[in-house]
């Protein structure tokens, strides 16, 4: 007999001293004697199911089948069987009297007559839940008789409970005995409590105590019959009263109603066997069984089979009760992602299923899950996730965001995969603003210092896009040291001209970033450039910002007059900022391939990274028709008279060579200086070299800057290359009386900040030479003999 572990407690107290759980209100149903308590455990809380059974006398016959059901449940384990947790058996003493009470401590579960009134399911969606659950504790019963030769002798309502998940199971094991049907000789009872069950869920063998005839038939016959029992039951909707009642058929599905009437046989011999009742394939093939059956084989499919699957699991599941779905579906989907065995579209129609969700139940269900998912390591996985990232963004905290995300989100930033550094990059539209300053000034800032030098122009545009949305996030220092490098130095001089248009606009919307002196100095001369610019959209865009910022100055210069004290940034921002949301581009295919046709497909992963509006297509599309092999080939020649972008190590006061992604995060140097670097001063000799060199000069061809050289070096070829093709055309020298002006820089080499084309040391890449050369210019130019010579002196210092 298996031995209990017995507390006694003093007094009339109904309480346990040592059982580990707290019971809590009682269920309505139980089965037999037995009353059916909620509970948790005193460790962690978790719910459970307490089941008590108490007697007066020791030697009750309801104690000894509970001990026999105690026994049974705990050695006997199913998927479908009621999980056993704890069991105790406490005596208490009330004057002369004493009480015995079993208690069993089982997984949270409540009686199935109550989840059914509480689902209140109707029609199709109340016959598949309940061909779901028959075929649970069809499973059961047959494990019980076909496998381990035992005989519940009690299946009915009552003896059927229901978890969280909405799945069945079998409990009530008080009568469970082994069946004895080689023993010909015995004459006694097969089952010794068989006295516990209803004489209306008796088969006729068994209200006649004909136990010779219940050894003659198969191990299923008792079962059988009380299977039976159970579906009239569940079809009725009420308690059986008496055998007769079985006779009424009439809320029997016609597909289970060959098989019912099987299993009600008065042949024992002839009853159905549970097993064959599970091959039913026209009642318990429906969507529901269909899809839980293909969850808990997942491991068995193949690929193919899970992809195909998981595409329409989608569509499928809006067809399904919702609770159902949210209880049973959602968790199994949510644990198969966890553990590898879905697929990638899994995470599309777990998002599906749970915006269905409260937000509490959202963040307890589904976030968890989606945290674990981003240290994965296959990428279809890591694209599903950032593709979705707006729709479980919002519900992470900061917290999980800054520790657990974003450093696996950080790893795609560098991927090999341009759509995979694109769709990164987008969700950090969403995760910025959750991360904190070390990790915004410390990491972030130098992936994006290195993506504005990307080889895909999409790429830099959105990178650009992204630094004006998230510039409110950042501190004033870092703002300071940031914006206007990033966006004058680099994206006014990308060669896609959208990533131009996004440089003005994302200047426009952070307007208020810059004081007087910055935008008259740094801000409007690099503008001003772009008035001439090849691209129409981005002519458009840059006198609007010319404006914007002029009307800035004069309203500063306003308030001073009149003794107004304000801080000198500036005014309202026109309203661009809408348009640097929106102005998004993307060249990228979805299976992640590098740019191939048109560079100016919509894009769509990011919420504020939006479709790029239809005259920004078209304009590109007709002006810059070259783009797509100008960062691949590099051999187009509408670029031939550009520089090609700036790489990762150039120092254009944004990204160094020594600001690496490995460098430690708290170094001040993160990508971007706060002024452009001050060239050396140099003699007065080298003064006049200097500014020679400055002047115009006719030549065939120019050379190739590249990033590897030094500052003062790349400067000086940058300025040469750029006269060359502005003033290449013009053949006469101009008037000698103009040309002093030039070596205003003998003497005094001027700092960045006296010098407003410092920061714009390289030339704009997407300038032509001929538009410009009405445009800007450097006075009038000496001969061209006398350059020549300059040139020879540079070379042989060894500048």
């Amino acid at each position: 007999m298996f031995k209990f572990l017995k507390g006694v407690v003093a007094g009339s107290g109904t309480g346990l001293k040592d059982l580990p759980y707290n019971i809590g209100d009682p269920y309505p149903s139980a089965w037999g004697s037995w009353s059916h308590f909620r509970g948790t455990s005193k460790d962690d809380g978790s719910p459970v199911s307490i089941f008590a059974l108490s007697g007066n006398n020791a030697q009750d016959g309801h104690l000894a089948a509970g001990r026999n059901g105690v026994k049974r449940l705990r050695t006997v384990r199913h998927p479908n069987i009621l999980s056993f947790l704890h069991s105790t058996e406490v005596e208490t003493h009330d004057g002369a009297t004493s009480k015995v009470t079993i208690y069993i401590v089982t997984e949270p579960v409540m009686p199935l007559s109550d989840k059914i009134k509480e689902l209140g399911l109707k029609a199709t969606q109340r016959d598949e839940y309940f061909a779901l659950g028959l075929h649970q504790i069809g499973k059961a019963v047959s494990f019980l008789n076909n496998d381990c030769k035992l005989v519940h002798g009690n299946v009915c309502l009552a003896s059927v409970v229901v978890t969280p998940t909405l799945d069945w199971k079998l409990h009530a094991f008080d009568v469970l005995s082994e069946f004895h049907g080689s023993n010909e000789s015995a004459s006694g009872p097969m089952l010794p409590f068989e006295w516990l069950v209803g004489t209306q869920y008796k088969p006729m063998e068994m209200v006649k105590s004909d136990w010779v005839a219940v050894r003659k038939s198969p191990p299923w016959a008792i079962d059988s019959w009380g299977l039976g029992c159970l579906i009239y039951e569940l079809f009725s909707g009420s308690k059986l009263g008496k055998t007769e009642e079985l006779r009424n058929t009439v809320g029997i599905p016609k597909s289970l109603l060959p098989d019912y009437q099987r299993l009600l046989s008065s042949m024992p011999s002839r009853r159905l066997n549970t097993s064959k009742l599970l091959e039913n394939g026209e009642y318990f093939q429906n969507k529901l069984v269909d899809t839980i059956h293909f969850m808990d084989i997942l491991n068995l499919k193949d690929s193919v089979e899970k992809d195909t699957f998981f595409r329409k699991l989608p569509n499928i599941a809006e067809q399904l009760p919702r609770e159902i779905v949210l209880k049973k579906l959602l968790p199994l989907l949510a644990s198969s992602l966890e553990f590898g065995s879905a697929a990638a579209p899994a995470l599309t129609a777990l998002l599906k299923m749970g915006s269905w969700l409260s937000t509490e139940d959202f963040s307890l269900k589904v976030l968890p899950t989606i945290v674990k998912l981003f240290a994965s390591n296959d990428r279809a996985i890591r694209v599903s996730l950032l593709q979705h990232v707006d729709q479980f963004g919002e519900s992470m905290s900061s917290q999980i965001v800054d520790e657990q995300v974003y450093p696996h989100v950080a790893t795609g930033f560098a991927d090999t995969s341009a759509f995979l550094r694109e769709l990164t990059l987008k969700s950090m539209l969403v995760l910025a603003p959750k991360l904190s300053q070390r990790t915004l000034s410390g990491s972030l800032l130098k992936y994006l210092s290195k993506l504005q030098v990307d080889e895909e122009p999409a790429i830099r545009t959105n990178t650009t896009i992204l630094l004006g949305n998230i510039a409110t996030y950042l501190n004033e220092g870092t703002r300071k040291r940031v914006l206007i490098n990033a966006f004058t130095v680099r994206a006014l001089r990308d060669t896609f001209p959208p990533a131009r248009g996004a440089g003005i606009v994302a200047l426009c919307a952070t307007s208020t970033t810059y004081d007087d002196t910055e935008i008259a100095t740094r801000i409007l001369p690099n503008i001003v450039v772009l008035t001439i610019d090849q691209d129409s959209d981005v002519r458009s865009k840059a006198f609007q910002a010319v404006e914007q910022f002029l009307q800035i100055l004069k309203q500063n210069y306003e308030k001073t007059n009149t003794g107004e004290t304000g801080a000198s940034g500036g005014a309202s921002a026109i309203p661009e900022t809408a348009g640097l949301i929106g102005w998004a581009m993307s060249s990228l295919t979805l299976k992640g391939k590098p740019l191939e046709q048109a560079p100016l497909a919509s894009s769509s992963s990011a919420p504020s990274l939006a479709v790029a509006a239809a005259s920004n297509v078209a304009t590109t599309a007709t002006e810059a028709p070259s783009v797509k092999a100008s960062h691949h080939t590099r051999s187009n020649s509408d670029f031939t008279d550009a520089p090609a972008p700036p790489s990762p190590t150039s120092t254009d006061g944004w990204g160094d060579a020594e600001n690496g992604i490995s460098e430690d995060h708290e170094s001040d140097k993160d990508g971007w200086d706060l002024e452009p670097l001050d060239e050396p001063k140099p003699s007065p000799a080298l003064a006049n070299i200097q500014a020679a060199q400055k002047r115009p000069v006719s030549q065939s061809s120019r050379p190739a800057a590249t990033s590897s050289r030094p500052k003062i070096t790349a400067a000086k070829a940058a300025v040469k290359t750029e006269d060359d093709d502005l003033w290449g055309s013009i053949a006469a020298p101009p008037p000698a009386t103009t040309s002093r002006p030039l070596n205003l820089k003998k003497t005094t080499v001027q700092s960045d900040d006296e010098d407003p084309w410092a920061a714009i040391a390289a030339p704009p890449p997407t300038t032509r030479a001929k538009p410009l050369s009405s445009g800007r210019g450097r006075g009038a130019k000496p001969a061209a003999p006398r350059l020549g010579a300059q040139r020879i002196n540079r070379t042989s210092s060894g500048m």
